[in-house]
């Protein structure tokens, strides 16, 4: 099946105590999940760029079970993981997928969509995804195409949401609610954010990383108040888009937001005195090079991203 973009509707590491399970796809059998809280579970993705040694596996990807329906956080970055994660799922539990939730658009988190369609899922996400879909979708498939290879995106599919979030709503998988909150422009312009209240258990998505340097796609600024936004809220754990789950996430949140204040402090320096654009790429937040895994591959990204909107300030 070719690949193809359907649905479009305009509608300071502390791991959680663990159930593991087997392999995960870079040793080349089936995802790893563990119970990280009753009813709840996650795979960690590995801290790496997608490639067809890994699946595309790179993003933490959950899944909740209530006592009538399951609901999936994330489903993957390739069809592959999508099934390895929905197999994962049927060996814990016969009850439906009601729910597939994306937390944002990019491919690491969307790809496995796919693995999902025949389930009868419905597919929710923020109310901009649809329209970031069908403006990146054709791009995605083309690109990764080339990076993940033919036999992993020959079945891709770009499947937008249904069931839009505009602020905040909630899901229930009877007896267990799951709170969603559509967040704005951050990592990217449709952030979604799911609370579990049942275990206290926060899955951010991308809005946090952790180990992993964060990757800026939507706005620097808009993110350092969404982190400071997280601050304060009340949870018992928090789960990023990428890098370990966390129990002490305030220093999370606060590494996160030490990085973003640096490369702002560095990038309107080099804007008073004039550097060009390529020179503050280069040199920006450099002193956080030593906190920050694949710093080399993202952070002149970020400081790009940056100077355009600070030099606007």
């Amino acid at each position: 099946m070719r690949a193809a973009i359907i649905g479009l509707s305009a509608s300071a590491v502390c791991v959680f105590a663990a159930h593991t399970a087997t392999p995960s796809p870079s040793d080349g059998a089936a995802l790893t999940f563990s119970e990280i809280a009753p009813g709840l579970f996650l795979h960690v993705g590995a801290v790496a760029a997608m490639t067809p040694a890994n699946q595309g596996a790179i993003a933490n990807v959950g899944f909740v079970v209530g006592e009538q329906a399951v609901a999936v956080i994330d489903a993957g970055g390739s069809v592959a993981e999508g099934r390895e994660f929905l197999a994962a799922i049927r060996a814990r539990t016969p009850l439906p997928i009601r729910y597939v939730i994306n937390t944002h658009m990019h491919p690491d988190h969307i790809f496995g969509n796919a693995a999902f369609a025949a389930t009868g899922a419905t597919f929710v996400g923020h109310k901009n995804l649809p329209r970031a879909l069908a403006s990146h979708g054709a791009f995605y498939l083309k690109a990764f195409r080339r990076s993940l290879g033919d036999e992993l995106m020959d079945e891709a599919q770009i499947i937008a949401p249904t069931v839009l979030v505009d602020t905040v709503s909630e899901v229930d998988l009877g007896g267990r609610r799951l709170t969603l909150e559509a967040w704005p422009a951050a990592h990217t312009d449709n952030d979604l954010t799911v609370f579990d209240p049942t275990s206290g258990t926060l899955f951010a998505g991308d809005l946090v990383f952790v180990e992993h340097i964060p990757v800026l796609d939507g706005n620097l600024l808009g993110w350092m108040k969404v982190l400071d936004a997280l601050q304060h809220r009340r949870m018992a754990h928090l789960i990023p888009g990428h890098g370990p789950p966390m129990d002490d996430w305030h220093a999370a949140l606060a590494a996160e937001q030490g990085y973003f204040e640096r490369l702002a402090s560095d990038l309107r320096a080099a804007i008073a005195r004039g550097d060009p654009l390529a020179v503050a790429a280069a040199q920006a937040a450099q002193t956080e090079r030593p906190h920050w895994q694949l710093f080399d591959d993202y952070n002149a990204r970020n400081a790009t991203a940056g100077f355009s909107q600070l030099e606007w300030e």
